[in-house]
């Protein structure tokens, strides 16, 4: 009778366990929303939704699009997971106003489903350098040839426009909804997602089957904690602005030992910028020279180099600032505004604080023995040749060299187990 009854709990158990599995997502339509440039935190957040369908069953996972463009390599890794998904990726250009620029235009013709609302447009993917600038003719040249084979390809893949695709690389053709329609560059042209939904339920879908979306329950995919962070300090300009306290933090706490402050805090600022230096296309070389300026700006204040080592500090900081990010991606270069008064008011910190530890090092003791030297003072007993004399607030044992009488005024030469070296004043 026991065993009886245990068999029937596993049974009831595991009929549980397996009913749960089956239902948890299944057939229900996944939605989540980008609307930033492709950065490695966006691919992150991507690729984990497409997973997160994939282990739910999902009838399909929708992207709603709207992006600048970003990083190539970040692309390269959003459009492997949608290749490689178990679920149908629609990518949807929405809502009116959106745009799938650049990097958008890789992404959204490498979904199963590629689609748009009205008022979008697609296209101009011609790739430039960190924060727009242009990149040198060879290397343009052979960035540009790389990126048209990449979206040919994906074209091709797709049985989407390969000729459109080529053009939007290298003469940043850019297209509204209904002419990419036409061009055969998306397939489906919808209001919102409801619509969306309405138009593609029942198409087929290639290796993956036919959509069934009829009553469907609509699921989101928001973005974590962890990712709304790495969003935040991914930016290059905010990187760059960590990077730069945390340098300036460390600076002060080893030229001003015991403070604490400031080098918690530059320590907290380092490791954040350089977590998201990881997730960044950065020139280490930028980093080595932003190093040695901190290395000379610390060597001014051990070497009277009459600003010579400051001037270095400040040449070395710009250069290095200004090689700090490389890439070929719109929106991930250093601004200029956040540049160049950055360098100005960093600069202008490391110079003063190693101006004030400079003067300290240099300057006449105030306390102690040494501070007592040269300080005037009133003789209090007559020096025969020892008395007292009136220094600094405190009376003193004295000696001169002559006899000195009281009210006299003497100078400190020299303090020899506490006993004061003077002359008359």
């Amino acid at each position: 009778m026991k065993s009886i009854r245990i068999i029937a709990m596993l049974v009831a158990l595991l009929a549980i366990f397996i009913g749960t599995c089956a239902g948890a997502g299944q057939g229900d339509v996944y939605v989540m929303r980008v609307a930033d440039a492709i950065s490695p935190a966006i691919t992150d957040f991507i690729i984990k939704g497409i997973a997160e369908a994939d282990r739910d069953r999902a009838a399909c996972l929708i992207v709603e699009l709207d992006t600048p463009g970003g990083l190539v390599e970040a692309t390269r890794k959003i459009v492997m997971a949608i290749y490689a998904a178990h679920t149908p990726v629609v990518v949807f250009v929405s809502p009116g106003g959106a745009r799938a620029a650049s990097a958008g235009v890789m992404i959204t013709m490498a979904a199963d489903i590629a689609a748009m609302a009205p008022g979008t447009n697609i296209g101009a993917a011609h790739p430039v350098g960190g924060g727009g600038r242009d990149i040198g003719e060879t290397m343009s040249e052979k960035v540009t040839n790389d990126v048209a084979a990449f979206a040919k390809s994906i074209a091709e893949r797709r049985k989407r426009n390969a000729e459109w695709a080529e053009k939007a690389v290298r003469e940043s053709v850019s297209v509204t909804e209904k002419e990419a329609l036409a061009h055969n560059v998306i397939d489906v042209v919808a209001e919102d997602v409801e619509d969306l939904v309405r138009q593609i339920d029942g198409r087929e879908v290639e290796g993956k089957g036919r959509l069934s979306l009829a009553g469907a329950e609509r699921k989101n995919i928001h973005e974590t904690m962890r990712t709304r962070i790495l969003k935040t300090i991914s930016n290059p300009n905010i990187a760059y602005i960590l990077m730069m306290i945390g340098l300036a933090g460390i600076y002060f706490e080893l030229s001003h030992p015991g403070v604490i402050f400031p080098g918690a805090i530059g320590g907290i600022a380092l490791v954040l910028a350089f977590f998201a230096f990881q997730t960044l296309p950065v020139n280490y070389a930028g980093i080595l020279l932003i190093v040695l300026a901190i290395v000379f700006f610390i060597l001014e204040m051990k070497i009277a180099s009459f600003g010579l080592l400051s001037v270095a500090g400040v040449v070395s900081l710009f250069l290095g600032s200004l090689m700090l990010f490389e890439g070929d991606a719109q929106g991930f270069g250093l601004s200029w505004r956040v540049f160049l008064p950055t360098v100005l008011l960093v600069s202008g910190f490391f110079i003063l604080v190693a101006g004030l530890a400079f003067r300290a090092q240099v300057a006449k003791p105030r306390t102690g023995g040494k501070g007592l030297i040269g300080e005037i003072g009133v003789v209090k007993k007559r020096l025969a040749p020892e008395g007292k004399v009136f220094v600094h607030g405190e009376l003193w044992f004295a000696r001169a060299r002559e006899t000195i009488e009281e009210g006299s005024k003497v100078r400190v030469v020299a303090v020899k187990n506490l006993v004061l070296d003077v002359e008359r004043e």
